[in-house]
């Protein structure tokens, strides 16, 4: 594959999107020297329980808020891909943009029930992994199915900067200074923060269409 822009992807239910996030993306950004990254906000989570679960646009609202004036996109672009798994959903990035060259970026919580996820496998082979460590998962994550798995395909950020080729699997672990910041702290604190993003249609920032209601996605 000829080398091309550097986009990592980072999945999320932004309910909402809060500061942490944009933290430890511009962190992730710097370490893998990242061209941009693009927050798909998921249109629904099934891992997640759905009561408290804002409108998908209100969600893409505070997600476009906290991403302003950096190198980050914000797109629900599985509603128009039409992918109802994460595997799909990388899959079609892949063949929709073959310039592009994609890193799949999740925290330690999500690596730890990474293998509940369908056809986990797969997904590690389709693109690398960096996992950004956070508060209080590191045992569940280091004990996991899926770091079984991984542990040997691991590489440091810098070997996989000046990887000649681009290939899967490979898992890079990302350690900063601990960022507490949580949107279930922030639901808990103002339970009716969606209600302060009303208004029309937001547009998505990949894909340039318009980001209404409803759910369609199956899985993490």
């Amino acid at each position: 594959m000829k080398r091309g822009p550097i986009t990592g992807l980072l999945g999320g239910s932004f309910n909402p999107a809060h500061a942490g996030h944009r933290r430890i993306t511009l962190f992730t950004m710097n370490a893998l020297q990242l061209d941009e990254v693009w927050w798909m906000v998921s249109p629904g989570n099934p891992l997640k329980p759905k009561k408290g679960m804002a409108p998908l646009a209100a969600r893409v609202r505070s997600a476009k808020a906290m991403s302003r004036r950096a190198p980050i996109r914000v797109t629900a672009i599985e509603r128009e891909l039409g992918t109802r798994y994460t595997v799909d959903t990388l899959r079609a990035l892949k063949r929709r943009y073959p310039k592009r060259r994609f890193v799949w970026l999740m925290g330690s919580d999500n690596l730890a029930q990474f293998h509940r996820w369908k056809d986990w496998r797969r997904i590690a082979r389709e693109m690398p992994i960096a996992v950004i460590a956070r508060p209080g998962y590191e045992d569940d994550a280091v004990a996991s199915p899926a770091m079984a798995w991984l542990r040997d395909h691991r590489l440091s950020a810098s070997r996989l900067n000046n990887r000649g080729e681009w290939s899967a699997p490979a898992l890079i672990e990302l350690r900063f200074d601990p960022d507490p910041r949580s949107a279930t702290q922030i639901r808990r604190a103002d339970p009716d923060w969606a209600d302060g993003l009303a208004g029309p249609a937001p547009r998505d920032e990949v894909t340039h269409s318009l980001i209404t209601d409803g759910s369609r996605r199956l899985d993490a």
